[in-house]
């Protein structure tokens, strides 16, 4: 899989939003990750993650894993997860070989890694990742939890069995289903590119800043680093997942469908940049995950939530 460079829509969106030179800067970011101590101690003191992938029926999600620290392990550019996602999450036992994204994120200190690459296996409880790009985020709009694994797979006493889940092939969002999304102050979205493969990112802003309308989702893309990784792979891949976690509760939402990027009046929405991503659900799936995490602080970079003007 080439990795040189931006791909023709993180390029095209880059030209559209105007900062072209700001992006050129940060090209390097995307070359092969260099075997090193630095990236393996920081991929060792997490204990949360997501990851981006497709199931057997070639459909996109985003799925929590979790761990003690220590369960992230690199060996020169390969990683392996010391968990898998367990029976009932979208992706249990999902293919290999494909081309996964996985998110880092340790939102007690608002630090965040991205490691994209080809799974190339998936066991029962452990999961391998051939990496080919590696790179740190900002610590903008993460809201401050320091995260509790309250039990570990291999701890559950129902550990093989089929966690409860909610399930839904047409899309339709529940009245519960849009109630998390309006509270929600974060979520996790994965993108696809068909060259450069998946991408697991996070959003985070003031609860409310995830809009529900006539059946789809749709929020504000606020000022970032000017890569566009996501909306660039949206502009050439449609397909996209959605995760929202309820860390009081430790219930998931699982969505995955197509998104477009939608421009406009940079005076519509807050953020100020002119840019939504609106998505439409196609799949749905719920379940349960032993993480607990009480919001400490809000980011000081969120922008108040707005009522916004029309499209």
């Amino acid at each position: 899989m080439s990795t040189a460079g931006f791909h023709e829509g993180e390029r095209t969106i880059q030209r559209r939003a105007g900062v072209v030179d700001e992006a050129e800067r940060l090209q390097g970011m995307l070359q092969r990750p260099r075997p090193g101590g630095g990236l393996s101690a920081v991929l060792a003191a997490r204990s949360f993650a997501v990851l981006t992938g497709r199931d057997h029926d070639g459909v996109l999600w985003t799925s929590p894993l979790y761990g003690e620290p220590g369960f992230l392990v690199t060996d020169g550019t390969t990683l392996t997860m010391h968990t898998a996602p367990p029976e009932g999450d979208p992706l249990h036992n999902a293919p290999v070989p494909q081309h996964v994204g996985l998110l880092a994120i340790d939102l007690g200190i608002r630090r965040r890694i991205r490691v994209n690459g080809e799974l190339t296996d998936n066991s029962a409880d452990a999961l391998t990742i051939h990496a080919d790009q590696a790179f740190g985020n900002c610590p903008s709009y993460i809201q401050q939890r320091y995260l509790t694994v309250t039990r570990t797979p291999a701890d559950r006493a129902d550990a093989g069995r089929p966690q409860p889940q909610d399930t839904s092939d047409t899309g339709t969002l529940r009245r519960d289903h849009i109630e998390v999304i309006r509270k929600a102050d974060t979520f996790f979205l994965g993108t696809t590119h068909p060259t450069r493969g998946a991408d697991a990112s996070h959003k985070g802003g003031r609860p409310g800043f995830v809009r529900v309308e006539g059946g789809e989702i749709w929020w504000p893309d606020y000022a970032g680093n000017n890569m566009f990784n996501s909306l660039g792979n949206i502009s050439v891949d449609p397909a996209t997942a959605l995760l929202f976690i309820n860390f009081a509760t430790g219930r998931t939402l699982h969505l995955s469908g197509e998104a477009r990027v939608e421009w406009l009046d940079p005076s519509a929405d807050e953020g100020g940049t002119g840019r939504r991503v609106r998505f439409t659900p196609r799949w749905i799936r719920s379940g349960e995950i032993p993480l607990h995490g009480d919001l400490l602080s809000f980011s000081p970079h969120n922008p108040a939530v707005t009522t916004p003007r029309a499209a």
